[in-house]
């Protein structure tokens, strides 16, 4: 009896999965969803013809039902590559908890009727090409999360939107065409946590009802135009994360960082910001990341690093900070990586960094230290420092030689542009994780050493533009990074930035760019020195390299065929060397090739055909009389046939072959002809 008991409930059970699985559309939703698919170009995979009486659409593609009531509740399309635009018929939706249809290329106005659907707890649209304005009224009671994101919307915001919506959490409207100020209703969000309106252009006042929003843990924003920030008085707030960078900021930055007693990220980067840095904010003791770079703050910064217990990333780069480096920077417990480039400052590095145990990211670039060879000294002892750029300082100091120097966790090395004197030391030898090396733009000599070539992880070197002689070194060839090995340096902060790349107007806002030093391509540079000798054929076996420049030197010999095994080269310049013979037709392999040249050189024939060679302009073959093409000299007929040239020794050659062959065959015709008249005149005589 148990046992069949036991059977029975099992079934029942198996029947009642079977039901959850296979629920019936509701009426109403079959409908909404005939519109939804109406307005598609093509149909969603997955998703059978609407006009079927008896569709289980909880099982269609991204749609999920509830499981008591057989109503959907979820409608997740993501990145399905979704044209067409959003019909009104979208009454279906009025039983939704999340729309989610997120990285599509669906175009066209939001219908309105979207924004009266009761039960909607969560809208993203996010990625999409909906344009023109919000409806002035969003009547979303249930709402919790709205993301329009990344569209090409306009207008204002919504300023009814909070009155409606009162238990809504996450607003984020950023990278559209939205203009005008930050509504005032805004201040009614008080389950708000999450608001971003970052890459539009709204201007005004950062008001005070944002900062004061009692659940706001995060406020981006950056990349717009706004002027100035107010204050919040005496009232306290709960933001963790505020970020107001590329703005038109201006005046002082406020003290009122007291008021922020959770406030861990802030970036105020890239605004007109000027005046000292507020006490407050000095002595913050929730602050992790603070970002001041590129503004016109001036006098000197003195962090109380007894209160400042959380800081990690410190970039004041890019200001007008002047005197000395203050001593108790060192003593901030969990700093791990300082820009401080780009200022008036002065004198030397304290000693007091012998004792920072964890900075790991430092940049003095472009300022006015001295004494690099007290710098080396001191910053030799920090632990776990990755990154050290050095470059424009130190002017006309000769390069220390010092063997005790020991680097041993560094992993990118830059003293580029200070017009250094000496030669490479040999105390890098020890520096056996290095990554990258910049030594450019300096005033070095002597020859490369062969060491360099023992780096297994370098992937990056740059000696150009100094005065090194003798050959390039065979060992440099065999760095294994760039020949069969992926290195990617990991970086001590992702918000600390290296090359600036560029500004991008793209009319969504504008954004600075810059390149992380991991995402560098693989690169050797050499040009402009005094190198002689071969370029060896091993450099094709250099197959990760995409950049080899050996331009500006007095390298001879003819250009390797074995080139074209450089698979990943994307950047080629031999230009004004004595390199002689003709370019090689296998570079026409070289199919990432974007900038070539061998441009005054004293090379010859004709400029292979085909590939990205051809595509490729006058400039890049310049300088060689010898040198004719389709797309360069036009060829003479003699030069035509000297693409497979012959010598008058090649042709005597053949016709010496010619007439051995002939003779051959006289022997051989008269051999047979004397064995046939044997066998036909001797039996005969017989």
């Amino acid at each position: 009896m148990v046992v069949v008991l036991v059977i029975f409930l099992f079934l029942v059970q198996a029947q009642l999965l079977v039901i959850s699985k296979n629920l019936t559309c509701n009426s109403h939703d079959l409908t909404g969803l005939a519109g939804f698919m109406e307005g598609l170009e093509s149909p969603i995979d997955g998703w059978w013809p609407a006009n079927s009486s008896s569709l289980y659409c909880c099982n269609w593609v991204g749609i999920t039902c509830n499981s008591s009531s057989g109503r959907i509740v979820k409608l997740q399309l993501p990145s399905k590559r979704l044209v067409g635009h959003l019909s009104d018929s979208v009454s279906f939706l009025d039983q939704l908890t999340t729309l989610d249809l997120s990285h599509n290329f669906l175009s066209g106005p939001l219908p309105i009727s979207l924004f009266h659907l009761t039960h909607l707890e969560a809208v993203d649209l996010s990625g999409n090409g909906f344009n023109r304005v919000l409806p002035v009224i969003i009547n979303l009671p249930a709402l919790q999360v709205l993301n329009i994101s990344d569209n090409n919307l306009r207008g204002f915001l919504p300023v009814g939107l909070c009155v409606n919506s009162t238990r809504i959490r996450v607003l984020s409207f950023a990278v559209n065409y939205f203009t005008g100020t930050i509504p005032p209703p805004f201040g009614h969000c008080s389950f708000l946590e999450h608001l971003s309106v970052a890459s539009n252009f709204i201007s005004g006042i950062i008001p005070d009802f944002l900062l004061r929003l009692p659940g706001l843990k995060e406020l981006s924003l950056e990349d717009n135009e706004f002027t100035s920030i107010s204050g919040i008085g005496d009232s306290f707030s709960r933001l963790v994360h505020l970020d107001v960078s590329f703005n038109r900021l201006s005046r002082n930055i406020p003290d009122f960082f007291h008021n922020f007693p959770n406030l861990s990220y802030f970036s105020a980067q890239s605004n007109n910001l000027s005046g000292v840095i507020p006490p407050s904010l000095l002595s913050s003791g929730s602050i992790s990341s603070l970002n001041l770079r590129n503004n016109s703050l001036v006098g000197s910064f003195d962090f109380k690093c007894s209160k400042l217990v959380n800081l990690s990333s410190l970039d004041l780069g890019s200001n007008n900070f002047s005197g000395t480096i203050p001593a108790n920077l060192a003593s901030c417990p969990k700093l791990q990586a300082l820009n401080l480039a780009k200022n008036k400052l002065t004198g030397q590095i304290p000693e007091s960094f012998k004792n920072s145990e964890s900075l790991s990211f430092l940049s003095l670039s472009n300022c006015s230290f001295n004494s690099l060879p007290s710098t080396l000294k001191t910053l030799q002892y920090c632990p776990k420092l990755t990154v050290l750029i050095l470059t424009m300082n130190f002017f006309t100091e000769q390069l220390p030689a010092d063997d005790h120097l020991q680097f041993k966790a560094l992993k990118a090395l830059v003293i580029a542009n200070c017009r250094l004197t000496g030669s490479i030391p040999s105390w890098l030898k020890g520096l056996t994780q290095l990554q990258l090396l910049d030594f450019s733009f300096n005033h070095l000599t002597g020859t490369i050493p062969a060491f360099l070539g023992s780096f297994n992880s370098l992937f990056y070197l740059d000696l150009s533009n100094n005065s090194f002689s003798g050959e390039i070194p065979m060992n440099i060839t065999q760095l294994q990074s760039m020949i069969s090995r992926d290195v990617l340096l990991e970086e001590a902060s992702p918000d600390f930035s290296f090359f600036k790349i560029y500004r991008n107007m793209s009319g969504r806002g504008a954004t600075l760019q810059y390149n992380q030093i991991m995402r560098l391509p693989p690169l050797l540079d050499l040009s402009s020195n005094l190198l002689i000798g071969p370029i060896w054929p091993e450099f094709g076996n250099m197959k990760k390299l995409h950049v080899l420049d050996l331009k500006h030197n007095r390298l001879s010999g003819t250009i390797p065929s074995s080139l074209s095994g450089m698979r990943n080269i994307e950047t080629l310049d031999l230009s004004y060397n004595d390199l002689t013979g003709t370019i090689p037709p296998s570079l026409v392999k070289l199919n990432f090739l974007s900038k070539f040249s061998v441009a005054y050189n004293n090379l010859k024939g004709i400029i292979p055909s085909g590939g990205q060679l051809s595509t490729f302009s006058h400039s890049s073959f310049e300088g060689n009389p010898g040198l004719c093409g389709d797309f360069f000299v036009k060829c003479q007929e003699d030069q035509d046939s000297s693409q497979t040239p012959e010598s008058e020794d090649e042709e005597d050659g053949d016709d010496e072959f010619f007439i051995l062959r002939l003779l051959v065959l006289i022997g051989f015709g008269s051999g047979f002809l004397v064995t046939v008249i044997s066998l036909i005149v001797v039996p005969r005589i017989r």
